[in-house]
């Protein structure tokens, strides 16, 4: 009983293709306390202070100099997710050293930016847990995100959705795109059945 009143509640992880994820970069509280979770606004107008995420390990490569800081590239249909976990991520550090690309995974992380020297925000994930998984995991994984991105696009435009009108200031986004994304990422699952998926998938993001 006295756990479940000093144990923080954790925020939800949402589901988001890493083409709307990559898109974001404004940051905000909403509130003053230093302690108080940030979060990433998604252009389809929702917040997002964790994030959970499928795909192909394409890429993995010990980027730390003094210590291990690992970084992994993780491909779905719509693009490239960057997954950076050190000293302070033992776990997750364990398993992306542990692993062999290509793999399908999953991970729960917190999204970061960072700017660089020319103003670009560049958008990356801190996990705090990632698991090898099987092709069904990625494909329910696809289709329920699709879902929730087309969820998010219906109420958009709906009176008192502060997250989009969010949105709507920090990105005047393009929101329709996103739902051609998540359509074409379900269909891209019906083109890959039956084919090696592992060895067929890295090229959807080659371009991001």
């Amino acid at each position: 009983m006295s756990q479940s009143q000093t144990t923080p509640t954790r925020e939800v992880a949402r589901r988001v293709f890493a083409g709307e994820f990559n898109d974001a970069g404004y940051t905000f509280k909403e509130s003053e306390d230093e302690r108080a979770p940030v979060y990433l606004l998604l252009p389809t107008g929702e917040r997002a202070n964790r994030v959970f995420l499928v795909g192909t390990l394409t890429e993995k490569e010990d980027v730390g100099e003094d210590n291990e800081y690992w970084r992994g590239r993780i491909v779905d249909p719509t693009g490239t997710f960057f997954v950076y976990a050190g000293q302070y991520q033992p776990e997750a550090a364990s398993v992306l050293r542990d692993l062999e690309p290509p793999a399908y995974v999953s991970v729960v992380g917190k999204p970061r930016t960072f700017e660089t020297d020319d103003g670009t925000v560049n958008v990356s994930v801190r996990p705090e847990a990632i698991t090898e998984v099987d092709a069904e995991t990625r494909d329910r994984w696809v289709v329920e995100t699709a879902e929730r991105t087309i969820d998010r696009i219906a109420a958009f435009d709906e009176e008192g959705n502060e997250y989009a009108r969010m949105a709507r200031e920090e990105y005047d986004p393009p929101v329709e795109e996103y739902r051609d994304a998540a359509i074409a990422a379900l269909e891209s699952l019906e083109e890959t059945e039956g084919s090696d998926e592992l060895d067929s998938e890295p090229t959807a993001g080659a371009g991001v």
